[in-house]
This record gives structure tokens, sequence and C-alpha cells, in this order.
């Protein structure tokens, strides 16, 4: 199924691990930060020499937080290749293997901050990444994250930005990767097939495998789920 490994050391170093390990994928976990407390938008980095299938993962983990949490798209319809500007991209790009650099929200923004800071919403960011894991990559194998900012070589103490209400964004990443790694090697099942889930908190109430085809809508009004078969 799934193994997870957290990689540390300098930036270039973890790539270079990953890559010696032969990992399937690569996941850097950041939060953002801006001067404005009203940036409101998740977007996800991938390197300026990203595959597809880093770009399809990228957008889909990117628009999955956005349904979740209500907010827009940064970047190209989620997603920012080669970074800000250049920065995030020697993150990535070294790796070869799909890898991706989360931003999903903003260490700025008090409302942000209160959902960084949550247990459950760190369990829906898991869930998230989890689900994006499965998704692009159904064989199972070794998985690379990575704690952005935190356990560099370089820098020691460096923990990322501050969280507005307490606490600095690599504490609050590494323990959304925890949950991800624990929820990653407790499947047992690799999917094969298109799933709906059932979630309350962190419990599956229900699942069903699906036609890949089907259509799904959701009627907020009566509470009904309705799947439409193609």
């Amino acid at each position: 199924m799934y193994e997870v490994r957290f990689y540390k050391g300098d930036y270039r170093e973890r790539q270079r691990k990953a890559n010696e390990d032969d990992c399937i994928c690569y996941v850097e976990h950041h939060f953002n930060s801006s001067s404005s407390p009203s940036a409101n938008y998740t977007v996800v980095i991938t390197g300026s020499n990203a595959s597809q299938t880093s770009k399809n993962w990228g957008r889909w983990y990117a628009q999955s937080v956005a349904r979740e949490f209500d907010l827009r798209l940064g970047g190209d319809q989620g997603i920012k290749i080669g970074g800000y500007n250049g920065r995030g991209d020697n993150n990535l790009r070294l790796t070869e293997m799909p890898a991706i650099l989360l931003e999903p929200l903003f260490a700025s923004n008090p409302q942000h901050a209160e959902w960084i800071r949550s247990d459950e919403r760190q369990s829906w960011l898991a869930r998230i990444l989890c689900e994006s894991i499965q998704r692009f990559f159904q064989h199972g194998g070794l998985v690379a994250f990575s704690v952005g900012h935190k356990y560099k070589t370089s820098r020691p103490n460096d923990l990322g930005a501050k969280v507005y209400g307490g606490g600095f964004e690599a504490e609050y990443a590494e323990a959304v990767l925890e949950k991800a790694r624990t929820m990653l090697e407790e499947i047992e099942t690799l999917q094969e097939e298109r799933e709906i889930k059932v979630v309350q908190g962190d419990e599956v109430l229900w699942k069903q495998a699906l036609d890949p085809d089907a259509d799904i809508t959701w009627d907020p009004v009566c509470c009904v789920l309705r799947i439409k078969q193609s």
C-alpha cells in the first residue's frame, strides 16, 4: 500500500534522498502569508519543469481545498508554475517524481489562522491530501513528505511565517502531514475505482464505487445527492 517518509535537510538534499529512495511522489507543505490580512485564496506551486501529472495533481488538490473552505483559486486554476518569481521552484524541480508545494491557507489571515490551528480543519487538509495521492498514485508506494522551512541544515531555527493568534506555519504544516501519514498508512485496499464518500469529522460513514463518468450533484435544499449515470 502506502508508506510515508519525512525528508529533512536543505531542500536540495531532501529531493536527492527522495530520488534515491524511488518515491512515487513528493509533497512539501507550507502555509502562505501576506502583508494583507484579507488575502484569501489557495494555491499549489509546481516546479518550472513540472510534469503534467504534477500540474493535474496540484490543480485537483487546490480545487478541493477551495471547495472545502470556500476560497478562490490563486495562480492558473490553482497552480503557480515555477513559484513566485522563482521562489519555491528550487524546492521541487530536482525531483524525479511528481512534486507539489502546498500553500492551502494564509497564516496572516485571522480566519485562515483559526482553521490552521484547529485540529478538525487540519484533518480536513490531511484528508484532501490523502485522497489526492490515492487518486493520482493508485498503485501505492513510498510517499515523500517535506515540512516547509523546518529541519533545514542551513537555517535550523527557521519555522516560517508567524500564524495569527500563535505559533508558526511549519509547526502546523507538520501536524497536517502527520495526520495525512496516518491516513495513508492505514489504507488497506488500493483505490482502483472512483469512490464517493460521506465523511463526518475523521469518520467515513458511507462509501460507494462509482462509474468514472457518472455526474454527481448535491441539492442543498432537499439534502439529496444525485448520481446520474452516463
